[in-house]
């Protein structure tokens, strides 16, 4: 059982915890928590830190590996959260290529520069809920592996196709050569329900504070937006995406029957 922070694994989980270029190095990231332990695909799984207290409690989710043990001391050192459930891991990335974001019918959410954690994971959740099949990046948007992010994924993560885009109009080059529509939300925008989302579609998102950039505005093909009543003038990122989302797969739905 590790007792100490001296050890080399656990100094190498802090090392991970707190950062986003240590976690790219290594193609490693943490997980924590039974619920978010159980959706672990088993291929990805690299490695589980475990107290005792938890082993004996679900020695069922160890028959296939063997865990490293944690005293309870460590194990909040290295946990993310203030009420450790008991249970970390080390986490393989997944790899995915533009194309494969693409393939069948479209309906993908491209974020630019977003920064709450919770946002995030929250889109990724959202997303998988409403059927998008790939979520794009802009390389200044919040590090998908930080664990606040993965925590509000829900699971999301293992299951949602997503890419860092280093060069955007080259991306939205690749999009409009597939025949998706890129849809800005902005305030000049038309009502959203008014069109028609049944084809390849991907929606931009801006960020929290300043909503989308004038050059990615003037990059989508059309303008959308969410009418407001009273004097709100904007959505939170995350519940503008699920609108817009759902409101595509109502569509789509519908456009079926």
């Amino acid at each position: 059982m590790i007792t100490t922070n001296q050890n080399k694994q656990i100094k190498n989980i802090l090392k991970l915890k707190k950062s986003a270029r240590e976690r790219r190095k290594q193609g490693l990231f943490l997980v924590e928590g039974i619920r978010m332990f159980e959706e672990i695909p088993e291929k990805l799984l690299y490695k589980a830190f475990v107290t005792e207290e938890f082993f004996q409690m679900h020695k069922e989710l160890f028959q296939q590996i063997e865990p490293e043990f944690v005293s309870e001391k460590i194990m909040k050192e290295i946990s993310d959260t203030m009420t450790p459930q008991g249970v970390l891991a080390l986490v393989k990335m997944q790899k995915y290529e533009l194309e494969d974001l693409v393939k069948g019918n479209p309906l993908l959410l491209v974020l630019e520069n977003i920064q709450d954690p919770g946002n995030l994971g929250t889109i990724l959740r959202t997303g998988e809920g409403a059927g998008v099949t790939g979520v794009l990046m802009s390389r200044d948007t919040v590090d998908i592996y930080n664990p606040k992010v993965i925590r509000s994924t829900m699971g999301s993560i293992f299951r949602m196709p997503f890419l860092y885009i280093d060069n955007m109009d080259e991306a939205l080059e690749f999009l409009k050569k597939s025949h998706i529509t890129t849809y800005a939300a902005h305030l000049d925008g038309t009502n959203y329900t008014k069109e028609n989302f049944h084809q390849g579609t991907a929606f931009f998102i801006g960020n929290e504070g300043n909503g989308l950039s004038q050059h990615m505005s003037d990059a989508a093909q059309k303008l959308i937006k969410i009418p407001m009543h009273g004097k709100v003038e904007s959505l939170n990122a995350a519940m503008a995406s699920g609108l817009l989302v759902y409101e595509a797969r109502r569509q789509r739905e519908e456009g079926g029957k």
